[in-house]
């Protein structure tokens, strides 16, 4: 198995990235999401000022927790990775409160994002909401902080293997067919490290089965990803980061002060022409 592993010589898949100051535009953002974009860096997009309220009621959130799914980290929300969707949405619909506490009387900029792009697509007759069933629906968001002490704080890992095994009962595997996002706010980073790195890899499943991640996409050793570019996407509190989930990508290892490395996240794609998904 091990020879035969070796052997799998990942394919170097073209990546474009964009990177800019400023505020946030929608067109852009449905670029990412019809996978003319491979990834989007908005510098600055809100404030320190804001950014420093969320990280402090992550702190001191109530559902604060530790993630004991592999992957190492702590985080306020739900997450479907592993999960069955009635698993999933039933814990989606417990953490909604706190989730909904990491903003409490704050301006939510994931919400305003969400707001605008709902307007956009309705103008093309596309709907935007949540996955759902009867057990519940998708928060908007969730909160993480990666805590890998190796090379990486979040391993090398891809997106869509963990939509294609969402399992029958979950909305979501039709999205692995188009472009599956991630969309990331950082309200809190470290001084040093703690990038966003993407490979120039958009693996197949075939590629996932070699290296036995098929059911997961987490995570690709450094040995397969050694001879493979790369892009660095270097962050700051209050950037906000978009990329084709289907391309390897993870966080390098963090430094500096101690500040910790923050993020909000969720997950959107196209499940139809005329609908997009999103979940955590």
């Amino acid at each position: 198995m091990a020879t035969a592993q070796l052997s799998q010589v990942p394919a170097i898949s073209l990546i474009t990235t964009k990177e800019r100051t400023g505020s946030i535009r929608i067109g852009e953002i449905i670029s990412v999401l019809k996978g003319e974009i491979t990834g989007l860096h908005i510098k600055q997009a809100f404030s320190p000022e804001l950014a420093e309220e969320i990280t402090t009621n992550f702190k001191r959130n109530p559902g604060l927790k530790e993630r004991k799914d592999g992957v190492p980290g702590q985080y306020v929300g739900a997450s479907h990775y592993s999960r069955n969707a009635a698993t999933y949405l039933a814990e989606s619909e417990s953490a909604r409160p706190f989730v909904e506490a990491l903003f409490a009387d704050l301006v939510d900029p994931v919400r305003a994002l969400f707001d605008a792009l709902k307007r956009e697509l309705h103008k093309q007759e596309i709907e935007l909401r949540p996955a759902r069933s009867e057990h519940g629906q998708a928060n908007l968001c969730r909160a993480i902080c990666w805590s890998g002490t190796g090379m990486y704080s979040l391993e090398p890992h891809d997106d869509v293997a963990q939509v294609l095994w969402a399992g029958k009962d979950s909305e979501i595997p039709p999205v692995a067919n188009n472009t599956v996002v991630a969309l990331n706010f950082y309200p809190s980073m470290p001084d040093e490290g703690g990038n966003l790195r993407i490979w120039s890899h958009k693996p197949t499943e075939s590629d996932r089965k070699s290296q036995g991640l098929e059911t997961t996409g987490y995570p690709f050793s450094t040995a397969y990803l050694e001879d493979l570019p790369y892009h660095d996407f270097q962050l700051k509190a209050g950037d906000i980061a978009l990329i084709d989930g289907g391309y390897v990508h993870g966080v390098t290892r963090q430094a500096g002060n101690g500040k910790p490395r923050l993020l909000l996240n969720c997950f959107l794609g196209f499940a139809r022409p005329d609908l997009v998904l999103w979940w955590t």
